[in-house]
């Protein structure tokens, strides 16, 4: 007996080695889809399906595993940010947001499993979606970046299912996003048992796809539109320790991009962010030069810069009309990471520009819902957005931005230093786009999206939905909490 058990156990302690390695293997693989949806740059289509293996291997798996399987596979999705992050924050800030985020999806996971394995019923393919959309609606009220890169944005090139974003905004648009893999993972993992609530999930899912496609196709075309617009962007940045001659170089060759636009047909030329941070006196100088472009041109110009005083430093964009009259100013109200020490500014800018009611914003500010809420109830037909990306995320701040005005119906202008020249209109659909360029840059000519008025109602019931989402992810939590038969 004792020679048995002997022999018995290295056999048994290699089957339990051969199975967590197996599970490490289960676990890697599951997390691999996540780090194509997770980045900055997320494979829109893949965004339907990723997180289905991390949620099947969680409803098959006891708890223990189920919880450091899929905290090993989000911390895998999670990686494909660190390169961006570093851009940011310093290492040890850059793996305290991942772990905080893989904690999030541990904690979504779980949850989830715990209350389909509760309750083995139908309704709880609502808890996944449910949970998520609450932790966004969380993240965008209450984080000063609000929720940046959420899972949502991925599918703004999708027009079809992008227009949900005009009826229940972001949060709308998440819920459907996470209601398809919640779906198939229950019924593969439960069987049949749950085929009434995946085939409710797909008539709801087909139900949205078709109404967004018709809502396109019934748009009017963003042809005949309105006048030329110009954008420019030079990534070049006029710092303090840039040679005066370079930065003067750097000032002519956007006055250039200016004069050529216009002799093209632009009424407005759109410049980007910051493209300096002056004392008043050189910013002054900058304005009136500006300011006589502008009038021996004829058109509008939108130019970003920052100034700093005895107060501090703030982040403009002036808006420059083409009769002399002085500049509207419109200070940055959200600022990013390598800004806090800015002023944030509160106030708002509408001002009818080559025929149309033009709000003024910032980069990041458009990335807050509430702020391009604000713009849409103020009658904006267009926003002008100065932009700074940080080239690795040029495409979540472009189509985050394209978000905005598919929730509130305008259209977008949007020039971005390290980033993209972007033209959308009110229905989400990419007009024009070019990258930005170092000297001698990159310029952009396109026609502004004709000012039609399009009815939305994200307004209202995006941040209902999210509050609801929010209100009911609480129940589920605690009801999650009654005991539950051992899995």
């Amino acid at each position: 007996m004792s020679m048995l058990n002997t022999l018995s156990a290295p056999a048994a302690g290699s089957t339990a080695l051969r199975r967590r390695l197996s599970q490490i293997a289960a676990a890697l693989a599951a997390g691999l889809p996540l780090y194509w949806v997770l980045g900055p740059q997320p494979v829109g289509w893949l965004a339907w399906c990723a997180p289905l293996p991390v949620l099947w291997l969680a409803l098959r798996s006891s708890r223990r595993d189920a919880a450091w399987m899929t905290f090993l596979a989000a911390l895998l999705g999670l990686s494909s940010n660190v390169a961006y992050f570093r851009l940011l924050m310093p290492l040890p800030a850059v793996l305290a947001v991942m772990f905080v985020k893989a904690l999030l999806w541990l904690l979504v996971v779980l949850a989830t499993r715990r209350l389909v394995l509760r309750y083995r019923s139908g309704w709880t393919v609502l808890a996944y979606p449910v949970l998520w959309v609450a932790i966004d609606t969380l993240m965008a009220a209450f984080l000063l970046d609000g929720n940046w890169g959420s899972l949502a944005y991925s599918q703004t090139d999708n027009l079809a299912v992008l227009q949900v974003a005009a009826l229940a905004g972001v949060p709308g648009l998440l819920f459907l996003l996470c209601l398809a893999p919640s779906a198939l993972a229950l019924l593969l993992a439960g069987g049949r048992a749950y085929a009434p609530a995946a085939g409710a999930a797909a008539l709801l899912l087909a139900a949205a796809f078709a109404a967004g496609a018709w809502r396109v196709h019934d748009a009017p075309a963003s042809a005949p539109a309105g006048p030329l617009a110009g954008l420019v962007a030079i990534d070049d940045f006029i710092g303090p320790a840039t040679p005066p001659a370079r930065a003067q170089a750097i000032w002519n060759q956007y006055a250039r991009h200016v004069e050529a636009l216009a002799g093209q047909g632009a009424r407005l030329v759109l410049l980007p962010e910051k493209i300096a941070v002056l004392a008043p006196a050189q910013a002054y100088v900058v304005r009136q030069r500006f300011q006589a472009l502008a009038r021996s041109t004829g058109a509008w110009i939108i130019l970003g810069i920052g100034v700093q005083d005895a107060a501090g430093r703030r982040n403009l964009a002036w808006l420059l009309s083409p009769d002399g009259a002085a500049p509207v100013s419109y200070q940055k109200h959200h600022l990013a990471p390598p800004e806090r020490e800015f002023l944030a500014g509160s106030a708002y800018a509408v001002q009818p520009v080559a025929g149309q009611a033009m709000g003024l914003a910032i980069c990041k500010d458009m990335h807050f819902a509430p702020l391009g809420q604000a713009y849409g109830a103020a009658g904006a037909q267009a926003m002008l957005v100065p932009a700074w990306d940080f080239q690795m995320d040029a495409w979540m701040g472009a189509r985050m931005t394209v978000v905005r005005g598919v929730e509130n119906g305008y259209a977008v202008l949007r020039a971005a230093r390290e980033g993209v020249l972007t033209v959308s209109d009110a229905y989400g659909r990419v007009l024009a786009e070019r990258a930005s360029s170092a000297m001698p840059g990159s310029t952009l000519l396109a026609p502004l999206p004709a000012a039609r008025p399009v009815a939305t109602w994200a307004g209202w019931l995006g941040p209902l939905f999210g509050w609801l989402c929010v209100a009911l992810g609480v129940i589920l939590l605690c009801a999650g909490r009654r005991a539950m038969p051992s899995a």
